[in-house]
């Protein structure tokens, strides 16, 4: 599948080292405002080449507005059609490695669903294709934003990437993410909660391996009294809850309280060392991986997981409505 979400809906296209990366985001409801100086933004912070300690692939990362806006920057309430041109190409990189299957990447899964695979870059399954999620999720944010809902995600080290990327290896790492401003209610009752629509999204992330919300997996180590999160009045009479151990989320329902989850990163398989590994005919061979790529996937991450987060609430909150 290609396409994300249910009244807003994010279809993308294009490879890593394709002409460009796109997509068409449909269902915003028109007439909201949108700042084209805020996609830049979120760009630049996910954008290659911004640190040391991430790929070095030097892409200048500019949405060019297709359709779905007015001169003026506003939703028209019809399908907005955006791309991100690729200008930083090396394909020549993947030469050596264009019929080896590289150690925790889509290359063998891909070839076995399809039959083929982009090994250049990785195709469809690169991290590249988060481009355009960044581009959506910024417009879905602002009309949030609009609303009083915010967004704020942070990357948790867990060890230092560039010590690590000196040794010629990755590392994993943490992505916090907190959703202030949420009105009570949203989110449905069985299939369709809403901590399974965010773990979905998340999980959709390239090296994304685990999701928690609340206490998460700390749930398993408590007992009740521990984790109830008791009701309270605060000074404007509103009800809320003295602690947050659920994450806000109760019943796969918001309940006003601020939403916190934490998704947790691989980390980056392609490293510059020798690999054993097989070809595409099932021989023996080594990989010694060229190319740019992140010793940390969890730093680029961060606008990533917050474009995600605003698409399912914006999602969500249509759904309510």
């Amino acid at each position: 599948m290609n396409t994300f979400g249910t009244l807003i809906r994010l279809s993308t296209f294009g490879e890593s080292h394709g002409k460009a990366m796109g997509g068409i985001l449909d269902g915003m409801p028109p007439g909201v405002q949108i700042d084209l100086g805020v996609i830049s933004r979120e760009l630049g912070r996910r954008r290659p080449g911004s640190r040391k300690d991430v790929s070095q692939r030097q892409e200048p990362d500019e949405a060019e507005i297709l359709s779905g806006l007015t001169p003026d920057g506003k939703t028209l309430g019809t399908p907005i059609g955006f791309i991100v041109r690729n200008r930083d190409v090396k394909s020549g990189d993947y030469a050596d490695m264009r019929e080896m299957y590289r150690p925790n990447h889509a290359d063998y899964t891909y070839h076995r669903k399809y039959g083929i695979t982009d090994f250049t870059g990785g195709g469809r399954a690169s991290a590249r294709e988060t481009v355009s999620w960044v581009v959506a999720g910024s417009i879905v944010r602002q009309w949030l934003e609009q609303q009083g809902i915010r967004i704020m995600a942070e990357y948790i080290e867990t060890n230092s990437a560039a010590e690590v990327a000196n040794r010629g290896d990755s590392t994993g790492g943490i992505v916090a993410c907190r959703i202030e401003g949420m009105p009570e209610g949203v989110g449905e009752p069985v299939f369709d909660k809403l901590q399974s629509r965010l773990a979905a999204a998340m999980m959709s992330i390239n090296a994304a391996k685990a999701f928690e919300y609340g206490d998460g997996m700390q749930s398993a180590y408590m007992t009740g009294r521990e984790s109830l999160d008791l009701f309270v009045k605060d000074e404007a009479g509103r009800i809320v809850t003295r602690s947050n151990h659920s994450g806000g989320i109760q019943g796969g329902i918001s309940n006003g309280m601020p939403i916190e989850m934490k998704i947790y990163f691989k980390p980056t398989p392609t490293i510059p060392q020798e690999i054993e590994t097989l070809d595409i005919y099932g021989n023996e061979c080594l990989l010694r991986a060229r190319g740019r790529h992140d010793p940390c996937v969890a730093i680029r991450a961060v606008p990533v997981v917050e474009a995600m987060a605003a698409l399912v609430i914006g999602d969500l909150l249509l759904i309510r409505n």
